[in-house]
């Protein structure tokens, strides 16, 4: 698959342990130390955290959620959030969205515990915590920031030969380039995506524009691709009849 724009530098700097991980929130605690619910839908993925770039995001809401932040030794400051703005019919999600808005900038501090499996604790203004559980980022997993690249996908899967699988299904997909004001450039033909990408799940009949990042596969195994490609955000989406 090409590329949509040069490889990005890899940096030689280690990340901080608050951003070397991806946080799924496994617990809440009101000011009194009880279980704060509210914060967790059935059937939902968790909250995710991410902490990139001097930038917190919150994703497996409607929308994603982010903002600016700084520490200090244990000390946490998030500034004021701002989201994409896709609509969401799920009125339970919108209002977690609303909430986690509105709570972020009252972080006040943080500690990590690491590990095997590392724990992030997040303290707010009014005493209440979220308590999250660490994975490691595609940066920590392939040791480098990896490419962004932005894919087309359409909307159905097409019949393809995958290495030993047989009567395999492909992701159908081309390369969009854009200016650097947003405009769209150039697109890429389309052919069949022999591998999967990593945070995405496609719904037949949707058509969708997402920004990836590509990572080089340290030890690729046999009939698999060279590369990784890990969702970093749906930029389009449009129902085809």
């Amino acid at each position: 698959m090409p590329s949509s724009s040069p490889p990005a530098n890899v940096s030689a700097t280690a990340p901080s342990p608050l951003t070397a991980y991806e946080w799924d929130l496994t617990a809440a605690h009101d000011a009194r130390g009880q279980a704060a619910t509210e914060w967790m839908l059935n059937g939902r993925q968790p909250l995710r955290l991410r902490f990139e770039g001097g930038q917190v995001s919150v994703r497996n809401l409607c929308n994603i959620v982010g903002a600016a932040y700084t520490t200090d030794g244990s000390r946490l400051q998030v500034n004021r959030p701002i989201s994409t703005m896709r609509a969401c019919a799920d009125t339970q999600l919108m209002k977690l969205e609303q909430q986690v808005a509105a709570q972020l900038p009252t972080a006040s501090s943080f500690s990590v515990q690491s590990g095997a499996k590392p724990q992030l604790s997040i303290q707010f203004a009014d005493k209440s915590r979220w308590e999250l559980s660490g994975t490691p980022t595609p940066q920590t997993q392939y040791g480098g920031r990896g490419e962004r690249m932005f894919l087309e996908v359409g909307p159905q899967r097409v019949p393809c030969s995958n290495g030993v699988m047989k009567d395999a299904q492909c992701l159908y997909v081309r390369v969009v380039s854009y200016r650097e004001n947003g405009v769209k450039l150039r697109v890429g033909p389309w052919g069949n995506f022999h591998t999967e990408i990593q945070g995405f799940t496609h719904e037949p009949g949707m058509r969708q524009i997402l920004r990836v990042n590509r990572f080089v596969r340290k030890d690729v195994p046999a009939d698999a691709s060279a590369h990784v490609y890990v969702l970093d955000m749906v930029v389009e989406s449009e129902r085809m009849r």
